[in-house]
């Protein structure tokens, strides 16, 4: 068994390409200091809200996935709660069973 955190935040609609990059680079950074691994961000684009956050209508949504971060994630959160560029986060834990093949490894969720 292993375990893989999933963290989406949503950062203000109004910064541009490069805001964007340098604060999810500022986050990758803060989570491979402090041993995560196997670390994915895909930046999933400007979407519309279901309701209105701060005065924002729109917001652009970030995803990290990585494994062995259980200690960075306090330290994580903190650093989005002062962020004026973090309007909302969400860090969830998920069970995955590996599985071994002959050929391959397969990776497979556990439900709860």
């Amino acid at each position: 068994m292993q375990t893989v955190y999933e963290t989406m935040y949503i950062l203000r609609p109004d910064l541009n390409d490069e805001q964007v990059d340098q604060v999810a680079g500022k986050f990758e950074g803060l989570m491979r200091e402090q041993g995560a691994e196997n670390l994915e961000i895909q930046n999933r684009g400007k979407r519309r809200l279901a309701y209105e956050i701060g005065k924002h209508r729109d917001g652009i949504y970030i995803q990290m996935n990585y494994t062995n971060g259980a200690k960075a994630i306090a330290v994580m959160e903190r650093a989005m709660r002062l962020s004026e560029d973090v309007i909302r986060f969400l860090t969830i834990k998920q069970q995955v069973k590996l599985e071994k093949t002959e050929e391959t490894v397969a990776a497979t969720p556990v439900s709860a």
